[in-house]
Formats: structure tokens, sequence, C-alpha cells
């Protein structure tokens, strides 16, 4: 699906591989349009960010130094990654003052 004046994606839980990294910024940047991409990541989701940045770091853009330095993922734990990719505890985005006064009734 191509959705046109895309100009930022945000990530909110960290793509598995850089290829579904690639796919999901894609959507910013069509047809020579530039676009921010904005990605959330864990701890836990350390192991992922290299590959992610080094593609990020070919594309010419700025990736922190920090990042650079993680290790890389051996291919089994990155096939690890991909057939069970992390679970996390779900979030709620209503307001607590919203989830109180639905309560009372």
């Amino acid at each position: 699906i191509d959705f046109k004046g895309v100009n930022m994606v945000i990530n909110y839980d960290l793509p598995t591989s850089a290829i579904e990294y690639i796919h999901r910024i894609g959507r910013t940047g069509r047809a020579g349009h530039r676009g921010k991409a904005v990605t959330f990541f864990t701890e836990d989701d350390k192991p992922l960010l290299r590959s992610i940045a080094s593609v990020i770091q070919r594309a010419g853009c700025p990736v922190p130094d920090y990042i650079k330095h993680f290790p890389k993922l051996q291919s089994k734990q990155k096939k690890k990654f991909i057939k069970k990719p992390l679970t996390r505890e779900s979030i709620c985005t209503t307001p607590q003052c919203f989830l109180k006064k639905g309560k009372r009734k």
C-alpha cells in the first residue's frame, strides 16, 4: 500500500531484521520526497540494533557511536529472533482519568 504524504514513521516496536526495518521506513521518502523515521528500543533489543545501524549508516545517515560498537549477532541468533520475536507487555494509551470514569459506571 502506498500512502501519499507520509513524511514520518514511528516504530514503537523494533523490527526483527534490517530488511523489515527498511520496509517499515520505506513508507517515507517515496518518489524522491524526504522523510524521517523514529524507532524506540529497549535494552532487550540491543542485539538487533547493530544490523539496522549498518543499513542506516550505509544510507548516509548518522548513527550514534555507542550503537556501532554493539556486538554482531551470529546467524543462529538472528534466526532465533526472527522466529520468536521478543514478547512485550501490552501498553494502554488511554489516559488513567478516562479509565477511572469508565469503572464507576
